[in-house]
């Protein structure tokens, strides 16, 4: 006999891990394409991504004093990708070029993929030029479909500041991808 538990089993129990793991797995995208845009390249994003799982494992007993599960991974997710970041930088780590084929649909013909990946490297290219602070707001409320409120939370600033950089990242954003690129 196993001690498998399946799906249908009705009895397993609910557990501050089984939490954190069901939440890993719930936002795993998004944490992913945050980290992606955040460190620049896809190695070092699922790098940041295993790192805050392991971070977040090895403290999985503040769960439950945590208001916010998904704001208190976010941050973890954030502070592991800005170290990721910093090391990445130091060492002059390009992207892989094979990175953009994670965000490019594979039913795509070879100019519509041309195109899509010329327009995700003008987007990357905006984005890295926004101050950190902006930038952090911007992934987590757009890669991480979060609320003005929880990334307060995660980042541990005023809500109104959170929207001052929100609507500074968007203007930004708006003026360097309107630039003629010839």
């Amino acid at each position: 006999m196993t001690n498998v538990a399946r799906k249908s089993d009705p009895i397993r129990p609910s557990t501050a891990c089984g939490k954190l793991e069901n939440a890993f797995a719930q936002y795993r995208s998004e944490l992913l394409g945050t980290l992606y845009y955040l460190v620049g390249n896809l190695e070092d994003a699922n790098d940041a991504l295993q790192e805050a799982f392991i971070k977040c494992w090895r403290h999985r007993e503040q769960e439950p004093e945590v208001r916010n599960l998904k704001a208190w991974i976010f941050r973890v997710a954030l502070n592991t990708g800005r170290d990721i970041r910093k090391t990445a930088w130091r060492r002059k780590r390009q992207g892989m070029p094979e990175d953009e084929g994670v965000l490019e649909s594979s039913e795509a013909g070879p100019q519509a993929t041309a195109e899509r990946r010329e327009q995700l490297d003008r987007v990357r290219q905006a984005i890295t030029l926004l101050r950190q602070e902006e930038q952090e707001v911007f992934l987590l409320r757009q890669n991480g479909q979060m609320k003005y409120e929880e990334i307060a939370e995660a980042v541990g600033i005023p809500l109104g500041t959170v929207k001052t950089r929100m609507r500074k990242a968007l203007s930004n954003l708006r003026q360097a991808l309107n630039e003629d690129p010839r």
